[in-house]
């Protein structure tokens, strides 16, 4: 089922972001992970696809294995960095030949070591709205998603641009948003408001990360454009002082409980989790709040 149809069946709720184990002898595990969360029911769950399509056949057998296992609605991640029409429709078929009808439309990142052009990399798709327009035309029965930023992508000119580069996804065809991560609500809020004032109307579904530990925050935050507010870092610095590891996890679940709990307060539709492919810090964030 399109996820817009969902959320109007389900307010409030959670989904995932799951993404392929890179080597075979951990898929095992991320599929107990995956099962241990079918307990929060989610509304989906989403796989990443990999710069250039570089996890392409993973994302592909990932999705039929967390449908097959959990039974989970599932809408994989798509780019359109480095790739060409023949290529993106061959695996929108094919996820279609798996019965899902959700897709989550990205532009992509350049991929590591890469030394050409950008022209090379976005020829076919320059820009996410391009391939949210080609999804749209060429197949038409999929539901189609798109990235947003509270904070403004890290290429943005500024707030305003963002902005208007969102609207153009959703003129496009786009029918719903999940967002970046980001720790402050008001950013969302905002964000949201800011969007609608412009007649986008879409859902827009917030993405949350809950902090299991500094090196897992330093390593997202190498990714994305998102601000740790000072008391937060604070907070995290002392207890990792004081306790380790363990007293950060604390420290995450309950700063993410918070964040939730406000998001869902304040009119979210939902909360979209970053797993990390991780199980027990998303049981414990959630527990109680649906």
């Amino acid at each position: 089922m399109h996820i817009p149809q969902l959320i109007k069946g389900r307010s409030p709720f959670v989904s995932f972001e799951f993404f392929p184990p890179k080597k075979q002898e951990e898929w095992p595990g991320f599929l107990e992970a995956a099962r241990e969360l079918q307990q929060l029911q989610p509304l989906f769950a989403s796989v990443t696809y990999g710069a250039g399509g570089s996890t392409q056949s993973n994302t592909l057998e990932i999705c039929e294995q967390l449908i097959r296992t959990c039974g989970y609605e599932i809408m994989p991640h798509l780019t359109g960095v480095a790739a060409n029409r023949e290529k993106i429709d061959g695996f929108l078929e094919a996820i279609k030949s798996l019965g899902i009808t959700n897709v989550l439309a990205l532009r992509g990142d350049r991929p590591s070591g890469f030394t050409g052009t950008d022209a090379e990399l976005f020829a076919a798709f320059p820009h996410a709205s391009d391939l949210v327009a080609h999804i749209r035309k060429q197949h038409p029965g999929l539901a189609i998603g798109v990235a947003g930023f509270p904070e403004a992508h890290s290429e943005a000119a500024s707030m305003a641009a963002d902005l208007e580069v969102m609207q153009r996804k959703v003129e496009c065809g786009a029918d719903f948003v999940i967002t970046q991560l980001y720790f402050d609500n008001r950013v969302f809020f905002d964000y949201v408001e800011r969007l609608r004032k412009r007649g986008v109307m879409v859902p827009v579904i917030p993405g949350v990360l809950p902090i299991r530990s500094l090196a897992s925050l330093r390593f997202v935050l190498q990714m994305c454009n998102a601000r740790v507010p000072g008391q937060l870092i604070n907070k995290l610095m002392k207890a990792h002082d004081q306790g380790g590891t363990a007293a950060v996890y604390e420290i995450g679940v309950a700063y993410a409980r918070e964040q939730i709990r406000g998001l869902l307060a304040g009119g979210a539709p939902g909360v979209h989790l970053y797993t990390l492919n991780r199980a027990d810090m998303c049981l414990e964030v959630m527990d109680g709040l649906l």
